[in-house]
């Protein structure tokens, strides 16, 4: 199914913006969600987690330091992707010298995210 791309959706945010292209709420896709991060210098996305379905993140523009639980931070660069399990809490901090773009998917087209209170 073709979403033109006056039909895409659009979500803006202190730290940045997202894009989403593919989704059961779009109308083009059951089985996935898929869509664009845009995070600007120096901000980060709300730690958070995805209680019904897995994340592949992949790093388009810029760098990123990836938090998640009981895991080491990560720096993700231009090339570089990781995959976050579902009910794992995470965020990304854009530690670059531009906005961070992030390529993002979901398997599920009804993606659930959970923002989470930040532990001290």
């Amino acid at each position: 199914m073709i979403l033109k791309k006056e039909a895409q959706q659009i979500e803006n945010f202190d730290w940045g913006r997202l894009y989403w292209y593919a989704s059961s709420q779009l109308g083009n896709s059951k089985h996935l969600t898929l869509g664009q991060c845009i995070i600007k210098k120096g901000c980060q996305n709300p730690v958070h987690f995805h209680p019904n379905c897995e994340e592949v993140l992949y790093v388009l523009k810029g760098m990123i330091k990836h938090t998640y639980e009981n895991k080491s931070d990560v720096i993700l660069n231009e090339g570089d992707s990781i995959v976050i399990p579902e009910d794992i809490k995470h965020c990304a901090i854009n530690i670059g010298d531009t906005d961070a773009v992030l390529m993002i998917s979901f398997s599920s087209g009804d993606r659930k995210t959970i923002v989470s209170e930040v532990e001290s």
